[in-house]
């Protein structure tokens, strides 16, 4: 059948298995057309084809509720549930997400975008469904990698309690992002040696029937297996081994770069995107190296990855024992940290800004509280990180800058970032988060400080009635708007105030007298840098304009627009301080 005639799961019932096999086909070839032009998860959505329409062939969603965990693998469930054309029609190519979303599909039942949670989520909706006395199946669907999760065993551990059906289907490929961690590998690793006939198996521990699957993605095996456990009465684990990026050569070869990949020729796997150059990732990862060289007590964590600190397997190989992959826990990343630094150590933890507010409980008790002084490293903050609504950057000085005695440092350059890392790095007296800039690589000329022990604000340009504090990566907008408002014939004071969660009382006493202080900040407003300033310049009367991103879950917004719309130009911010 022609592919673009599926527009649900009831397309596909009753086709013989030959039919399936060709519709599987088809839809290989179209998901590598669409991530080759387009970027995307290429190996877990190539990975978990067969699976999907096993699913949809034997379960009836949405009646039966099929969860997805981190839901990046959802595209061909997205192609069986009504939303071809986005993957067939180049001009609807940005028409879904790239994760589950219930605004666009009924069959979607969460936004998920962040990992180990569908066992809890399905393990609700099992309560739910049997507190309401109905009939149907939950599916919980979940990668090995998310296994590692600690909200993973956590939902394990409740959902085979209930006695009920639930039914959890681990995808496992033997890969997170990065190669896994972890010593439930070593089960994972034995069941599949024996054919899921080992002894020893972590799922059935924990009170759960099991049916292993060789041959993950086989539609036979699995339409098979799925058909032996629907309607169970009974929680049950079906265990698939399957191929991560199946059907593309260069994505079953290099796993690690193309779990998620940009656009890029499917013969050669080689990016049809121009390099843009070093960026603060390169930065981040060569200042790692040297440091952990000339330094042996430096050791560097990360929860699962790698990849997005710049910690690549060539990285990973020199660094040796001294860098740390815990897998997908970043509480277990957090804490551990906090006893590498009670050990003596220089402990890092690196992480993408919207993965370590998962350890904000770690960091309040574990790190803050014990007074350990690790240093944090965040990527992809701001605007011009991650733009869907579950991964969103934007909310992190507000969350981080909040918790006490944890400083939070800003920098606004590449010379800046070094700076602020060999100090949150070799001081001993408190946790520091180093957050790292967004948007293009910036040099400035200067001598930068290598001590912030104190909160103490950098006087970039002078000014006498109007000053503006550009915060981080927003510090050159202010620049510019300072150029503009000069040709109007404004002197505006700029101010880089680095540390955002402390005051420099006596910089800010100094404007005093100014008409008015504007405020630039790469975050949400509602919590952050911003307020702090006008919180205190108001008992002088002092007008501040706080600027800076709104509280909201934005979802694929575009990062120029998102500034225009809230004020954030040079044109804009320089017109406020002339007229105002």
């Amino acid at each position: 059948m022609n592919i673009t005639d599926i527009h649900s799961p009831a397309d596909i019932k009753g086709k013989s298995l030959a039919e399936l096999q060709q519709i599987c086909a088809e839809l290989r070839k179209v998901l590598i057309k669409k991530l080759a032009a387009h970027g995307g998860h290429v190996g877990p959505n190539l990975g978990f084809l067969e699976p999907t329409v096993a699913l949809h062939y034997v379960f009836d969603a949405p009646k039966d509720k099929i969860v997805f965990d981190v839901s990046h693998q959802t595209y061909v469930h997205k192609m069986l549930t009504g939303r071809i054309e986005a993957f067939v029609d180049p001009a609807k190519y940005d028409d879904v997400t790239g994760y589950t979303n219930p605004a666009e599909s009924e069959y979607d039942l969460f936004s998920i975008g962040h990992t180990s949670t569908s066992i809890s989520l399905a393990s609700g909706l099992a309560r739910a469904r049997d507190l309401s006395g109905e009939k149907y199946n939950v599916v919980a669907v979940i990668g090995d990698g998310s296994l590692s999760g600690g909200q993973a065993f956590e939902g394990l551990d409740m959902a085979s309690t209930e006695g009920t059906n639930f039914i959890v289907v681990v995808n496992d490929n033997q890969m997170s992002i990065a190669p896994n961690h972890g010593a439930l590998y070593e089960n994972l690793a034995l069941l599949r040696e024996t054919e899921g006939k080992a002894e020893n198996n972590f799922f059935k521990s924990l009170g759960y029937d099991y049916i292993y699957v060789g041959q993950g993605n086989s539609l036979e095996a699995l339409i098979a297996a799925f058909s032996k456990v629907k309607d169970s009465e009974r929680p049950v684990v079906v265990h698939l081994n399957t191929v991560k990026g199946l059907g593309l050569p260069v994505a079953e070869e290099h796993k690690e770069r193309f779990h998620f990949h940009g656009p890029f020729n499917p013969e050669s796997g080689e990016s049809t995107v121009a390099d843009s150059g070093p960026d603060y990732i390169d930065i981040f990862a060569n200042y790692m190296l040297d440091r952990m060289q000339r330094d042996p007590k430096t050791v560097l964590l990360t929860a699962g990855v790698p990849g997005a600190i710049g910690f690549g397997p060539s990285q990973r190989e020199q660094a040796g024992r001294q860098f740390i992959d815990v897998g997908i826990a970043e509480e277990q990343a957090v804490a551990m940290a906090s006893g590498l630094a009670k050990g003596g150590f220089n402990a890092v933890v690196g992480e993408p800004a919207t993965f370590i507010q998962r350890a904000y409980d770690q960091l309040e008790q574990d790190v803050c509280i014990n007074g350990m002084p690790v240093a944090f490293v965040d990527f992809y903050g701001g605007v011009w990180g991650m733009n869907d609504e579950t991964h969103l950057g934007f909310l992190d000085i507000a969350m981080f800058s909040n918790i006490p005695t944890f400083l939070t440092l800003c920098p606004t350059c590449a010379e800046e970032y070094v700076a602020m890392l060999e100090y949150a790095i070799s001081q001993k007296s408190q946790p520091v988060l180093v957050r790292t800039p967004g948007g293009r690589l910036v040099h400035r000329d200067g001598d930068f400080d290598f001590d912030y022990s104190k909160c103490s604000y950098e006087t970039v340009r002078e000014g006498a009635e109007v000053a503006i504090i550009g915060v981080g990566d927003f510090l050159p907008m202010a620049l510019e708007a300072a150029d503009i408002a000069a040709k109007k014939g404004l002197a505006v004071k700029v101010i880089n105030p680095r540390n955002v969660s402390n005051l420099d009382e006596n910089s800010l006493n100094e404007l005093k007298s100014f008409r008015l202080v504007i405020t630039l900040e790469d975050n949400q407003v509602d919590g952050g840098y911003g307020q702090k300033v006008a919180a205190y310049l108001a008992q002088f009367g002092v007008k501040v304009n706080v600027l800076g991103l709104p509280k909201a879950l934005l979802d694929r917004y575009k990062a120029k627009e998102l500034l225009e719309q809230h004020g954030l130009t040079p044109e804009n911010i320089a017109d406020i301080a002339v007229n105002c």
